[in-house]
């Protein structure tokens, strides 16, 4: 990771973009930033540059997926991407600034509105995956409408990036179900990415407490829960990328940790 002093600068002379994000709101029905250029829907898109990774299956790993290795100072930090563009620019954007990777799981209505950001999250080097197309409670479903809440979103990430995305997260659940777990094989996913971190930053308890609840918790491996959305997120990464740092953890995508 970028030292903790150049980080600060290099934050410092970006922090007028990073509050211009937060200005806009950040709540998961908010609109895009005002003035922003309309973006064509997910089925008019097309793939730009070269096809995003695929799934890929990691031997000796189960079929749910909720920490790396143990042996190995390095973590994971999951981002449920749904909610306000600007808010979900503002936490890629100082990721990267740390020299941070981070896995988001886009919902497929949220691609539908904004497709750009498929891209911007894998120029950005993250990985980009699978929370189903509306982010409802899929362990209450039966199995054609759960399959084709993994499918809807798969198909929208292929329109956008030539891919289904590395991962799959259920909506609504830390843990899948039996049946999701086969659902999502037959829709192409090895794997189902759960967590053994949960944030609560969707709860809005202020970033100083998302900070103590993950730190407080993390360890070699763990894969954390976070939102895209939320403006305790945004405010609380920099001081949890630098108590990483301090700690000697690397955060990098959830490929990476398991490679």
């Amino acid at each position: 990771m970028i030292p903790i002093d150049r980080r600060r600068a290099l934050r410092a002379a970006a922090g007028a973009a990073v509050t211009g994000a937060l200005a806009t709101g950040c709540t998961d029905s908010a609109p895009g930033p005002p003035g922003s250029v309309p973006t064509p829907s997910a089925r008019q898109a097309r793939p730009v540059g070269r096809a995003a990774p695929p799934p890929r299956r990691f031997p000796g790993q189960p079929a749910e997926i909720a920490h790396g290795p143990r042996d190995r100072a390095r973590v994971a930090l999951t981002f449920h991407g749904q909610g306000d563009p600007a808010t979900a620019t503002a936490v890629l954007t100082e990721a990267e600034r740390a020299g941070a990777r981070i896995t988001v799981l886009a919902v497929g209505g949220w691609l539908d509105e904004h497709p750009r950001l498929a891209r911007r999250v894998l120029d950005g080097g993250h990985d980009l995956g699978n929370h189903t197309l509306h982010h409802t409670d899929i362990s209450s479903m039966d199995e054609k409408e759960a399959y084709a809440e993994i499918t809807g979103c798969a198909e929208r990430l292929r329109r956008l990036t030539g891919s289904i995305g590395t991962w799959f997260r259920p909506s609504r659940t830390q843990h899948a179900t039996a049946l999701i777990e086969r659902l999502a094989r037959r829709a192409g996913y090895p794997h189902v990415l759960s967590y053994d971190v949960d944030s609560l930053d969707f709860t809005s308890p202020g970033a100083s407490a998302v900070v103590r609840t993950v730190t407080g918790q993390i360890r070699n491996g763990s894969v954390v829960s976070l939102h895209f959305g939320y403006a305790d997120t945004v405010a609380a990464l920099p001081a949890l990328l630098d108590a990483l740092e301090r700690r000697g953890l690397r955060a990098v995508t959830t490929t990476e940790l398991l490679t």
